[in-house]
């Protein structure tokens, strides 16, 4: 019998070659203008959009007949947008020192749509964050910090402080107690049925030094959502105030015989000079009845920075038309073949094309963004737009999280050209599954629900990585998808997408293993 020695190359085994397969899908994706002009279109649209929306985007108030430059708003310690506008009595409290006070009965009156035309309907009632109570506050100024123990319409007692902090205490309403005391650096709230049994609702920090302390009224406005026979749905917020009756009023810590000082902070005020809606105190011996507009919370109104991306949109329809194209032009032009020959294992030369067009989309797409956002947020600013305040890290988490977007939905409509192999077909498909719900929910054509729940379960909800708003329980404000706000967290909505490129990645990788192409 012959013994065959098997041959064993003396050169050292090379890896499967997936860099290879990296540099030829990238040298594909480079060499056809066609693509790289796609990818181009796509930053300039980004930039051009979102410049054209600042610069037709203006805002300016009036004085009686004359426009003139709205004020600055006001922001808060931690430099957030805030509402600071109450009516507020107090004294000047240099050290430590505390506020009781017994809040009897909160009346007010609303704004309601009118009935008969040019005729004013103002109906009683109080809003659900309606508020009266006691604060400590670090001055007049507004945006200056400060705690409160507060009754509110409907939701029992709370303590807030610095806008956007707040701790509930016990619901339901009737006479309460309320008590603020200051030791040092820090303030505590407490509340009592029946003002001598005390139970701590929360704590505040807040500097040594002169503070303002006394009793406030507020009341955001009557919001009302009217829905049009489509389901859409419209948003208005009309005048509303709140009346307190306190009494049993106890000071300690305040100069003997002090007078009490009044503010009606935030008050607008008419051409001729007259206050617009103004509050206002009757005293009656130890009895204070205070009327209060206005709201003391995050404002949640201002133009968010995402609003200057309203080129993302179309943005990522030029970045799927691209990648759809990356895969079926091979398909059509029977180049597959050849590509596939190039890696045994058919899933790797998927993956390349998946990493490839990933990285262009995401690099295009963050160029596009850091200069959308400061251009567009200057222009705006510029043109006189309340802009709500951008945090750094919020801003960098933006700027990638839009060229994270635009990537992982070029990494979806490549899976979905490799599925259908046709281009038409798979680009109709990455618009429906991302387009069509965005543009549904956020346009009010649906309920608010409705609106919710495709942005929850569709990969449209990826488009919560822009979002820099805050919902909070505390504002009286329609937290809908129409008005910026996403049901899901920004990484949560992310990582939905993110689910969603992954499935039909595994699904066109499974079928390109079957021997079928």
């Amino acid at each position: 019998m012959t013994t065959v020695t098997p041959y064993r190359s003396g050169l050292r085994a090379g890896r499967d070659g997936f860099a290879q397969l990296l540099l030829a899908e990238w040298t594909k994706l480079r060499t056809v203008r066609g693509w790289m002009a796609g990818l181009t279109l796509a930053a300039l649209l980004i930039v051009m959009l979102g410049v054209l929306f600042a610069t037709g985007s203006r805002s300016s108030c009036m004085n009686g007949p004359i426009e003139v430059p709205c004020p600055a708003p006001p922001t808060g310690p931690g430099g957030e947008a805030v509402q600071d506008r109450f009516y507020f009595v107090h004294q000047q409290l240099d050290g430590d020192g505390s506020i009781t006070v017994r809040v009897n009965s909160m009346t007010g009156q609303l704004r309601k749509p009118d009935v008969t035309p040019g005729v004013r309907n103002v109906v009683p009632g109080v809003t659900p964050w309606a508020k009266a109570g006691v604060m400590i506050k670090q001055s007049v100024r507004q945006g200056a910090a400060y705690a409160a123990m507060m009754v509110t319409g409907s939701h029992g007692v709370r303590m807030q402080h610095d806008f956007t902090e707040d701790v509930a205490g016990r619901p339901g309403g009737g006479p309460r107690w309320l008590r603020l005391t200051r030791t040092g650096g820090t303030i505590v709230g407490e509340e009592s049925a029946d003002g001598s049994r005390w139970t701590r609702v929360g704590t505040a920090p807040l500097a040594t030094g002169k503070v303002r302390i006394g009793l406030f009224a507020a009341s955001p406005g009557d919001l009302t959502v009217t829905r049009d026979v489509i389901g859409g749905s419209t948003t208005a917020s009309r005048f509303a105030e709140v009346t307190a009756d306190m009494d049993q009023v106890s000071v300690r810590g305040v100069a003997a015989g002090g007078t009490w000082a009044r503010d009606d902070l935030g008050v607008t005020l008419e051409a001729d000079g007259t206050p617009h809606h103004p509050g206002g105190l009757v005293r009656s011996g130890d009895t204070f009845r205070i009327t209060g507009v206005g709201d003391i919370a995050p404002d949640v109104e201002r133009m968010p920075a995402e609003r200057v991306l309203t080129g993302v949109l179309t943005g990522l329809v030029a970045v799927s038309v691209v990648a759809v194209a990356f895969v079926t032009s091979e398909y059509r032009r029977g180049l597959i073949r050849t590509t596939l020959l190039a890696s045994p294992r058919r899933s790797r030369a998927l993956a390349a094309k998946a990493v490839v067009i990933f990285a262009a989309a995401f690099a295009f797409g963050l160029v596009a963004a850091a200069v959308t956002v400061p251009v567009g947020r200057a222009l705006l600013a510029g043109n006189g737009n309340a802009l709500a305040p951008l945090a750094p890290l919020t801003a960098v988490r933006m700027i990638a999280g839009t060229a994270g977007l635009l990537a992982v939905a070029a990494v979806l409509a490549l899976a979905l050209g490799s599925l259908f192999r046709r281009s038409a077909v798979a680009v109709i498909a990455a618009i429906v599954a991302i387009v069509v719900p965005y543009v549904l929910a956020t346009t009010s054509l649906l309920p608010d629900e409705a609106a919710r729940w495709l942005l929850r379960l569709t990969p449209a909800a990826g488009f919560a990585i822009q979002q820099s708003m805050t919902a909070y329980e505390q504002v009286t404000a329609r937290f809908a998808p129409a008005d910026g706000f996403f049901p899901l967290a920004p990484w949560a909505g992310f990582a939905v997408l993110c689910a969603y490129a992954a499935l039909a990645l595994a699904l066109a990788a499974h079928r390109l293993r079957r021997r079928d192409v």
